[in-house]
Order: structure tokens, then sequence, then C-alpha cells
């Protein structure tokens, strides 16, 4: 009864629509239970951590334990004895020996004392991990640059609608205006004809832009990594948010110090250097400690303590060229891993220049766009007045009308493209996340 009664209370605040902010779709993308990308990132990470405990291992003590008991029978002349069969008085060597018991219980250990392949390997393994982190935040960086400018393409498709159905209503206005001037004997049957005509195209324009927007905000649920029939609202429109100035020397120097896949990729770079030094250092000699303790005798009640310890000594000789070829193997993998870090700087560099350019280019288009708004609504409302004047043909209304629609669009795609821009240059400089919260 008490879980029906939670799920009757619950089922309201269920069923109410999930408000989304920008910032609100960027927190539920990159946390833990987010995007795939993210949730892969993170297991990536598990998967160095135990890779770096795996390598450790060698440099630490070894300890295990062993319990045998057995009964033997043995065949001594399998052994190489020979038996004599001379009979002595008292002596009686049998060819064939047992059933005895053997039991034998014992706790052994190994210890690396000197092996520095082991310890490079190690310190390569703990900078794979670092590289790892690094790669969490570049994936987060990603996810949250994709889901923005999802949440913009959304936003946009609103405004389409918005937009879309103001031309509507622009248009049903003319139409019955017409009427009215038909009715009235100043007006004409081709003049309301083209009048239905034009609200036909933009009621097909309304039915376009209504199938974009839920595209795109299914597009923005699956970046999202949401349910595809979860009901949401989006808080945020499109507007004009001024970026503060920045210099394409400081935004190349920002970028190059906050982006996360380049420090991972420094660090995988290292790594590399690390692993390369490891197998060169598998030439020199390694020493281990090793030791055993335990009881060893025919029976529980007959068994007597014994150990052994000592010191291992391992030079390397000749193996059949194998340490050669992977010094070289390891050799290669860090002069790529150094030419990958080198091609990424330049990338980052030609990111930074696009996103500039494409963020003062936006800024401009903003601002002539939102001028020729406010001169094509200006123009209709004199075109309007001219008709309602007679003093104007009703083809002047229509073509202030189409321009009108004209700027709208242009204005939409003037605030989309500008908002974009800021993203691209926060990805650039690898601050999407903080730029969006």
């Amino acid at each position: 009864m008490r879980s029906i009664l939670l799920l009757l209370i619950a089922s309201p605040l269920a069923a109410a629509p999930l408000e989304l902010s920008l910032k609100r779709a960027v927190q539920l993308a990159i946390s833990p239970e987010g995007s795939a990308r993210v949730q892969l990132s993170l297991e990536a990470l598990k998967q160095a951590q135990s890779r770096s405990g795996q390598t450790r291992a060698a440099l630490l003590p070894d300890l295990s334990s062993a319990f045998s008991y057995s009964s033997q029978t043995r065949n001594l002349a399998a052994f190489g004895f020979k038996i004599f069969t001379i009979p002595i008085p008292g002596l009686n060597i049998p060819s064939f020996v047992g059933p005895f018991n053997v039991l034998d219980a014992r706790v052994s250990a190994t210890q690396a004392v000197f092996d520095f392949a082991s310890w490079r390997r190690y310190q390569a393994s703990k900078t794979q991990v670092t590289a790892a982190k690094s790669d969490v935040g570049g994936a987060s960086e990603q996810v949250a640059g994709q889901v923005a400018r999802a949440y913009l393409a959304a936003i946009r498709a609103e405004a389409d609608v918005t937009a879309a159905r103001a031309n509507v209503e622009l248009s049903e206005g003319l139409l019955k205006q017409a009427q009215n001037q038909k009715a009235a004997g100043t007006g004409t049957g081709i003049e309301v004809t083209r009048a239905r005509v034009q609200l036909a195209n933009d009621r097909q324009r309304l039915l376009v832009a209504g199938n974009a927007q839920r595209s795109a905000r299914l597009q923005l649920l699956r970046s999202m990594n949401l349910r595809l029939d979860t009901d949401f609202v989006l808080t945020d429109h499109l507007e004009y948010q001024p970026v503060d100035a920045v210099t394409l020397e400081r935004a190349h120097a920002l970028a190059l110090k906050q982006r996360p896949d380049l420090e991972a990729q420094q660090e995988r770079e290292d790594s590399a250097k690390l692993s390369a030094s490891a197998t060169r250092l598998e030439r020199l000699p390694s020493v281990s400690a090793f030791g055993d303790y335990g009881a060893s005798g025919t029976g529980f009640d007959a068994s007597l303590p014994t150990r052994t310890y000592g010191v291992s000594v391992r030079v390397p000789i000749f193996d059949g060229g194998r340490r050669d070829a992977r010094r070289a193997e390891s050799a290669s993998q860090y002069r790529a891993e150094k030419i990958r870090t080198e091609d990424l700087k330049e990338q980052i560099e030609l990111d930074v220049r696009l996103a500039l350019d494409a963020l003062r280019s936006a800024d401009d288009q903003v601002k002539v766009a939102r001028e020729g708004l406010d001169l094509a609504e200006s123009e209709l409302t004199q075109a309007r007045r001219r008709y309602d004047a007679g003093v104007a043909v009703p083809l002047e209304v229509t073509d202030a009308q189409t321009r009108l629609a004209r700027a709208r669009d242009n204005q939409t795609a003037a605030l989309y493209n500008y908002n974009v821009a800021r993203i691209d240059l926060a990805a650039a400089m690898g601050e999407v996340r903080r730029v969006v919260q």
C-alpha cells in the first residue's frame, strides 16, 4: 500500500516536463551516468589504473604458500641405482621401495631488489593513468561542446517556429485586409488570391519548421543520453551575449594551457618515452631475493622445519634479438607520439584562428541582421498604411512582407551563428564547461 501511495504521489511530478537550460543540459550530459563517451572515458581510466597496479606488482613482494601430501612408490633401478645381489648379513637393499608418505607445507617469498626496467614500466603506467584522467576531461569538453551546439540548434528551431507563426499571423492579417478592401470596392479579387497564396506558403513553412524543431529536440536528447520520449522545456533563448575581446596570441596561449586533449597527448608522449627507457634498461642485470620456510617429512607427526633463502642475479646475454626488436619498436612509438603532439598543437592553432574569424564575422552579421529587421518592419508598416490610404498597390505590401520574413530568418541565423561561434571558440580554448556555467 505504501508503494502504491508513493507511486501516486510521484506520478504528477513525473508528468511535469523537464526545465532544461543550457547549463543544466551540459551538467546532465557530462555526469557519470550521462553521455556514453564520458562513461567510456571513465571506464578507460579504471582500466589504466588496473594496468598500473599490475605493473607495480613486479616491485612488491610475491608471497605464496603451498601444501602437498602424497603416497609414493619408487623403482630405484629407474634412477640408476645398481642393486647387487651379493648377500650381506643384515643388509637388504630392495630395488622397489614404498609405499611411503611425503608431506611438505611451505611459505615462499620473492622480492625484486634491483630491477630498473620494472621501475621504469611502473612510472610509464602512472603516466598513462594521468593521461586517462586528462582524457576524461577531454571527453567532458567534447560532450559539453556537442550538447551546447545541439541545444543551440533546438532553440534556433524554436525561434524558426515562432517566426513562422508570426509570418502566418501577418499573412492572415493581410488576407483580412485584402478582403475588406475588396468588400469596400477598393480592392480586386487577384489581391485576395495573392494574399491566400502567401498565407498557404507561410503555413507550409510553419509545417517544415515544426518538423525541424522535433528533429532538433530529439538530437538534443540523444546527445544527452536521455530517453527520447522525455518531455522538456527549453528555458534559454537565442540572444546576443558580448564576448570579451581576446587576441590571437592570448587565445592560442590559453588553448595550449587548457586543452585537455593536448594535456593527455603530452602525457602519452611522456609514457612512451618512459616505456622506451624501460626497454633499454632491460640490458642491465637484475637482482632478486628469495626464500621459503616450512615443514617437510613423512607425516604430520614426523616432519621437521626446513628453509631456503638466497639471492639470484640475472644477467641478460643473448635472447635471439627480442630485446633489440622491442627497443626499436618502443623508440618508434615514442617518435610517433611526438609527431601526434606536434600535429595536435598545429590543429589547435588552426581551431583558434578559425573560431576567432567566425566569431568576428558572426558579430557583424548580428548587427547587420538587427538593422535589416528594423528596416523591414518599418517598410511593412509604411506599405500597409499606403495601401489603406489607396496610394500603393497590394504588390508593395507583399514585397515588404517577404522582406520582413527574410529579415526574421536572417536575424535568427545570425544569432545562431554567433552563439555557435562562441561555443567553437570556447572549445578551441578548452573552456566550454566554464563558458556555459
